[in-house]
């Protein structure tokens, strides 16, 4: 038997030391085909989510998926974000919380590098992949 990740545990930890410290847990997300998200949000195949309980409706941290209703620009909308692709829950105040490394098979890139490889030409040898940026991942604050 496989453990289950640690991912959904660290969330609802880091969530629930910004709720009793009074800060504003908000929710660094890579967005694919089962994020359910208002896409006109959207940036960079991302999106950062506040969590706040002022914020959401019916929040659910849930092992598998985190599930709520928040509105946007005045209307509510039903969101759901599959815990593999979550990258990062935060402190919008100070910044601290984790990161987290989002699956490869959901990723757009994943995906993009998928079709890439596929469409080689069998004679032509495949293009090394490029190196990841430098340093460490770091979070934001979005505003």
């Amino acid at each position: 038997m496989t453990p289950e990740s640690t991912t959904p545990y660290l969330i609802r930890a880091i969530f629930e030391w910004c709720v009793d410290n009074g800060f504003t847990p908000y929710l660094a997300v890579r967005v694919n085909g089962r994020t359910k998200v208002p896409l006109e949000y959207v940036r960079n195949g991302e999106i950062v989510l506040n969590l706040s309980t002022d914020a959401t409706r019916n929040l659910t941290l849930g092992n598998e998926v985190i599930q709520f209703s928040a509105r946007f620009n005045g209307a509510s909308r039903e969101l759901s974000v599959p815990v593999d692709a979550v990258t990062g829950i935060f402190a919008k105040e100070n910044g601290q919380g984790l990161a987290f490394e989002p699956s490869g098979a959901d990723t757009p890139d994943a995906a993009q590098d998928a079709e890439v490889s596929s469409a080689t030409p069998d004679d032509e040898p495949p293009h090394p992949p490029s190196p990841p940026a430098g340093g460490r991942p770091k979070l934001q604050v979005v505003k």
